[in-house]
């Protein structure tokens, strides 16, 4: 009775990661409306940008809405790509910025065939599953020069996760930590600094790295 219980949970979260794409472009413009403006992560933005050069371009992996994060790159002179599998999300960016660059791609597999002096992946890669999660190391060391660096959210254990979006439930996953850390060792992605649980950034549990020359 146990194992069916588990393997219907398991079933159950598959189908929620799978509708992740759907819950946001159905609940774009509500969530856009909820979202933090706060800026508690602003700590986090400000030690990426003290390792990228002037008017960096900057890849945001699952960038929303674009609010804060896109924009308060983009004040302070950098370019922004911003990939999102929402529509819904995108065409929000198109109203605020529209000679901006807004790409719908899946951030799985993507391939864009040019490199970026920084990458953000806030609240975003971790709607991933675990298999997923591990391929995008090679996907996001594709992606960035060397001395590049990257900033991206997780959970602080290994395990599968639900959060809300707009009262929704979403599903959330991550690795352990010493897995990360052997992931972006493997592609040449040195880590510079992790805190999980941050309580100066809202309790999120975020890791900062930079690609070996």
């Amino acid at each position: 009775m146990l194992l069916r219980q588990r393997l219907r949970g398991s079933w159950a979260m598959a189908d929620l990661h799978d509708r992740t794409e759907a819950i946001y472009n159905a609940r774009a413009r509500a969530w856009d409306s909820q979202r933090n403006r706060a800026f508690f992560e602003k700590i986090w933005m400000d030690r990426m940008l003290v390792l990228m050069p002037e008017k960096a371009r900057v890849l945001d992996l699952g960038c929303g809405s674009g609010e804060p994060m896109a924009r308060y790159l983009m004040e302070h002179g950098h370019a922004v790509t911003g990939v999102d599998f929402a529509e819904g999300m995108l065409e929000i960016c198109r109203e605020r910025w529209p000679d901006g660059d807004w790409l719908r791609a899946d951030m799985r597999g993507l391939a864009l065939d040019r490199t970026f002096d920084a990458i953000l992946a806030w609240n975003s890669f971790f709607h991933l599953n675990r298999e997923e999660q591990r391929a995008m190391f090679a996907t996001f060391a594709m992606h960035l020069e060397p001395g590049g660096v990257l900033l991206f959210t997780s959970g602080d254990a290994d395990g599968e996760v639900t959060g809300t979006v707009d009262g929704e439930a979403v599903y959330h996953a991550s690795l352990s930590p010493e897995e990360y850390r052997a992931e972006m060792a493997a592609e040449g992605l040195n880590v510079l600094r992790f805190i999980p649980r941050d309580p100066d950034c809202n309790f999120h549990s975020i890791w900062l790295a930079e690609k070996l020359r």
